[in-house]
């Protein structure tokens, strides 16, 4: 039995183009992100940790989590962020301390050396905002119908997660 593609109208081939095209740019979108922080720790000479080590101690901010939270919150696949994890704990960038509830559950927060890396991508991303709007990029107002877009595509691909079968 071969599958064959659905015969598609003028707007249905329209919106399948720019849906691939969303793919795309999301995909491009997230590797030109880790370019330019991995771009600024040259520049200031912060070799000891990558790009994606770095914005995880974003991510995770003045919060105290657990690597299952971070999965669930969708800011890493597991093995990824168990490796990570490790790394900044054993480079000093997170302390980890297991849970008094589930012994099995180990809870990590930035120590300060943590906090001046996020420190350094808060203002990176701060000064990116304001050259978007001195340049005419994009406005507040601009800005917020991307995000409203991204997170009807989140929600979307969310139900095709849950609801697949």
């Amino acid at each position: 039995m071969t599958l064959q593609a659905p015969v598609l109208d003028g707007s249905q081939k329209v919106l399948t183009l720019g849906y691939l095209e969303s793919l795309a740019l999301v995909e491009r979108l997230h590797r030109l992100l880790l370019d330019v922080i991995k771009d600024e720790f040259e520049r200031l000479g912060l070799l000891e940790i990558n790009s994606v080590q770095a914005l995880l101690l974003f991510n995770i901010g003045e919060n105290e989590v657990t690597a299952g939270e971070l999965k669930s919150r969708g800011y890493y696949q597991g093995s990824n962020v168990s490796y990570n994890l490790k790394k900044l704990v054993e480079l000093g960038y997170m302390h980890h301390q297991r849970s008094e509830l589930d012994r099995r559950s180990v809870r990590v927060k930035l120590t300060e050396k943590g906090r001046r890396v996020r420190a350094v991508l808060s203002d990176l991303f701060a000064r990116h905002a304001e050259v978007l709007m001195k340049k005419s990029v994009l406005d507040a107002e601009g800005m917020e119908d991307v995000n409203r877009s991204l997170k009807r595509m989140e929600r979307f691909w969310t139900d095709q997660i849950r609801y697949i079968y």
